[in-house]
């Protein structure tokens, strides 16, 4: 999923009477994650040392050193505050497990549930048992049976081990490859260039292997997936109208940001908007087509397109060919969706992709949602990329302008971004500051 498509979730939703007044999920859940973390290290540790024992010599030690890297990235991004610990999420999302477990007795009874500062529709489970939701669910969905649904075929990965079959692919294969590159140096002379297109032909072979497994895992869980989706109690067709949302992210365009919109917002009593800001850098004469494509990306891609696997569900269960309206969501979910919906911006701050945060919180000014929520993250994220312009560093926050990769409307927001002063970047900064009536995001 590309940065593009994160920000396209935030420009489709419905939106009904949400109070001025929202305060952002308080993130002062240190004993949870204290306690958390203790459990996960023992479980991680745990794990590591069974790997040693099932697998022997390098093949042993080599998963044992990704799963040590793993559990410490993981244990900072709970440190960072990536995950929320305190929530009214977690007891609806454990209910829904609840809920799939009915008829279900592989879905493992350990789980432990974390919601994740994250605005894409996904969710993982870990080794562990660790099971992390991402708000971003709630934005796109329907209603608590579709992110039953996603849940479900996440619960097919768990079952089937497909983390830890993966990891020991990766690395019986590294051995592989090593060997073969071996062979390749000691039977090619060096200055042949027959050697480097060998060696290329090693990674290129190795790159869609794993594209064609990863695409056979997904297909596995969606299977098993739907198998405890309908083992449970929720409407079968539900599934898959999960899934066509899913389709529906991963396709839409984003809609289109007004020229007066930036007008409206940077017109300021103190520094009147100038043309000039909406200056778009000229990608006419650039050659798109001057490096040749080596690696064909229908073969890198890991997850099969939507509506394969949509059509592969139907063909194998028939009951699924019939199309059914989406479920009316509970007033529990709507409550949830308000709050993911409006955590859309603190949830962007926190990841310090002020650049999208920027561009999102204009989208919902646009459209006259919350003016003085937005208003104040607006200036909130507008400070923090005058601190990166002033210390060198704004390509972490912003991107570059990537006319094959990205849509008019974000292309020219770059431009606009990249054409302002510090001083006035400064300026938007401390207006749009000075009228904030939100608190600040602890």
């Amino acid at each position: 999923m590309t940065r593009k498509l994160i920000v396209l979730m935030c420009f489709l939703l419905s939106v009904a009477g949400i109070s001025q007044a929202y305060k952002a999920i308080d993130t002062a859940d240190y004993l949870q994650r204290k306690e958390f973390l203790k459990n996960f290290t023992a479980h991680n540790e745990s794990l590591i040392k069974g790997l040693k024992l099932q697998y022997s010599g390098r093949t042993g030690s080599e998963m044992s050193k990704i799963y040590k890297e793993f559990g410490t990235d993981f244990e900072n991004q709970v440190k960072n505050k990536d995950f929320v610990f305190k929530s009214d999420f977690d007891a609806v999302i454990k209910s829904l497990v609840e809920r799939l477990r009915k008829n279900n007795p592989k879905v493992p009874q350990d789980l432990k549930i974390l919601i994740a500062r994250d605005n894409t529709p996904n969710a993982y489970c870990l080794a562990d048992g660790t099971f992390v939701i991402n708000m971003g669910l709630y934005n796109w969905m329907d209603n608590e049976a579709q992110v039953a649904g996603v849940i479900s075929h996440e619960l097919g990965h768990k079952i089937e081990d497909h983390t830890l079959k993966s990891v020991l692919n990766t690395v019986e294969q590294n051995e592989l490859d090593k060997s073969t590159v071996q062979n390749i140096k000691e039977t090619t002379d060096q200055r042949s260039l027959g050697r480097n297109a060998k060696a290329f032909d090693v990674f290129r072979n190795r790159i869609y292997k794993k594209g064609v497994e990863k695409r056979k895992l997904e297909m596995q869980a969606d299977y098993l997936g739907y198998v405890i989706f309908k083992n449970s109690d929720f409407k079968k067709s539900e599934f898959i109208n999960g899934l066509q949302k899913l389709q529906t992210f991963d396709t839409i365009s984003p809609r289109e940001l007004k020229t007066e919109t930036y007008k409206k917002l940077f017109d300021l009593p103190k520094q009147a908007f100038k043309e000039k800001w909406m200056k778009k850098e000229d990608f006419s004469l650039y050659n798109y087509n001057f490096y040749k494509e080596k690696l064909n990306k229908d073969s890198l891609a890991s997850h099969p397109e939507m509506a394969k696997r949509i059509e592969m569900l139907k063909k194998t269960f028939p009951e699924l060919n019939t199309s059914v309206e989406p479920e009316k969501p509970s007033e529990a979910y709507l409550a949830l969706k308000k709050t993911a919906r409006m955590e859309i911006l603190p949830n962007y701050f926190h990841s310090e992709d002020y650049g999208l945060g920027i561009y999102v919180a204009m989208q919902f000014l646009q459209d006259g949602e919350e003016e003085k929520y937005y208003k104040g993250w607006l200036g909130k994220c507008f400070s923090k990329i005058y601190e990166a312009r002033k210390n060198y560093n704004l390509n972490r926050y912003l991107d570059r302008v990537e006319p094959k990769n990205q849509s008019e409307s974000y292309q020219q927001f770059l431009n606009f971004m990249w054409n302002l002063s510090l001083d006035e970047i400064k300026n938007i900064a401390d207006y749009y500051q000075a009228n904030e009536t939100v608190a600040t995001l602890k």
